[in-house]
């Protein structure tokens, strides 16, 4: 008698990420396939990246490349080629007609007629790399503006959050997760890879933001740079109150996608508000927040730089700053409750 096997059938594990996004499309009347496929490439290519960052330490690809982004960041071995991959993917999938990536300064314009625009983080948490800390890769995916006879242009990138077609991520952590929405009533879902056979299965459906969390995370180390608002925030979250379940715990890892990741699923606050030193914020709008912000605000969470909503900004350029504070809606409430205070003081 042979004994029990560890890993069960694929057909006990639950729906497959190709399943669920047929299941979506079946949904949308008039669905050609093509966001379907390129949902597809986005999947390859974070299998392909989860392959690389898991050998990292064996494959000489830790450390500095020796060059610097446009950023001002020092470009980690990882950083290019997570961003070579999912360029060359999606370029050869044929679906996108113009990709803006953090470790560019221009967008990348690709010939033929695709019908998106896709920004993203090929690898965010750069600095945690090298310590084999949780890492991702974060995207957003934008309806083309432009006529499709003619070569792409930056306008079909320079959305607003709000009109972002899709938005998601992936976390390479003990387990890769692919995280995504499609926005409105879909709902967001989460895709654990099994890594025995290669595919991503449903482990989250219909992830819910908790409307209270019990948790806050930001880099306290900015402390002396933050505005009075913030600092009385925080200090308000620390402090004991049974009534309103305070004093928060701190939770603090530094990579976006590990923190917005574990306050989607738990509940709390992320915050990384403007400070002296980046009085327009740190975080890039286009590549980070608006794909955020469109996550939470589809499962049920609120997104915000401070006083005004996200998904409301109007872009000026790709690689715009901005403040945010992501999470249970009532947690993002009371942060604003400061801010709103300090300006009609």
């Amino acid at each position: 008698m042979q004994p029990p096997s560890l890993h069960p059938p694929p057909s006990k594990l639950g729906i497959t990420l190709d399943q669920h996004i047929r299941n979506q499309m079946a949904m949308s009347p008039g669905a050609t396939g093509h966001f379907t496929s390129l949902l597809y490439q986005i999947a390859l290519a974070a299998k392909l990246v989860d392959s690389q960052v898991r050998k990292a330490g064996l494959a000489n690809v830790l450390g500095y490349t020796g060059e610097t982004n446009v950023q001002g960041e020092e470009v980690q071995k990882l950083d290019e080629m997570a961003n070579e991959t999912f360029l060359t993917v999606m370029r050869r999938g044929g679906r996108v007609c113009a990709i803006a990536s953090e470790e560019l300064e221009s967008a990348v314009i690709v010939e033929g007629n695709g019908r998106y625009a896709v920004t993203m983080d090929p690898l965010d948490g750069s600095s945690n790399i090298d310590v084999n800390i949780s890492i991702g890769t974060i995207f957003g995916i934008y309806r083309r503006k432009s006529d499709p006879t003619e070569p792409a242009n930056d306008a079909d990138l320079l959305q607003p959050g709000r009109d972002l077609r899709a938005a998601g991520y992936i976390i390479y952590g003990s387990s890769t997760m692919l995280v995504y929405s499609t926005g409105g009533k879909s709902g967001v879902h989460g895709f654990t890879l099994d890594p025995t056979i290669g595919e991503f299965f449903l482990s989250h459906e219909n992830i819910r933001v908790p409307a209270h969390g019990s948790t806050y995370s930001v880099n306290e180390g900015n402390t002396s740079r933050w505005n009075e608002s913030t600092r009385r925030w925080a200090e308000w979250v620390k402090a004991d109150d049974k009534e309103s379940g305070r004093p928060y715990g701190a939770r603090y890892v530094g990579t976006l996608v590990a923190d917005a990741h574990r306050t989607l699923l738990k509940g709390g606050i992320f915050a990384y508000p403007a400070d002296r030193k980046s009085p327009q914020g740190k975080l890039r709008l286009m590549y980070e927040a608006n794909p955020f912000a469109f996550l939470f605000e589809a499962a049920g969470g609120r997104a915000c730089d401070g006083r005004r909503r996200i998904l409301d900004i109007e872009p000026q350029s790709l690689h715009q700053r901005t403040p945010l504070v992501i999470g249970s809606p009532d947690d993002v409430s009371d942060f604003e409750r400061f801010a709103v205070e300090e300006a009609g003081a």
